[in-house]
C-alpha cells in the first residue's frame, strides 16, 4: 500500500518540476548598410559566440563576455 503512494508522490513532484528551457535572446548583430555578409569559415568556437561584424576588422566570432575569438591577426 505504501509503494503506490510513494510512486504517486514522485510522479506528482516530477510533473510539478518539469518545464521548458528557453534560451535568452541575444543582441542582434548586423552589419551597417552597404557591408556584404561573409559566412563563417569554421564552426562556432563555443556556446554564446555569435557571428558578428566589427567595423574595423570585418566578420568574426564574438562572445559578449570573452570578446572576439582568435583576436585580430
Amino acid at each position: 500500500m505504501r509503494l503506490p503512494v510513494l510512486a504517486l508522490s514522485a510522479a506528482a513532484l516530477a510533473a510539478a518540476l518539469t518545464g521548458c528551457v528557453v534560451a535568452p535572446v541575444g543582441p542582434a548583430y548586423a552589419a551597417p548598410p552597404g557591408v556584404a555578409y561573409v559566412a563563417p569559415t569554421y564552426v562556432s568556437p563555443g556556446v554564446g559566440f555569435v557571428w558578428a561584424y566589427h567595423p574595423r576588422y570585418g566578420w568574426g566570432w564574438h562572445h559578449p563576455q570573452y570578446g572576439w575569438h582568435r583576436g585580430w591577426r
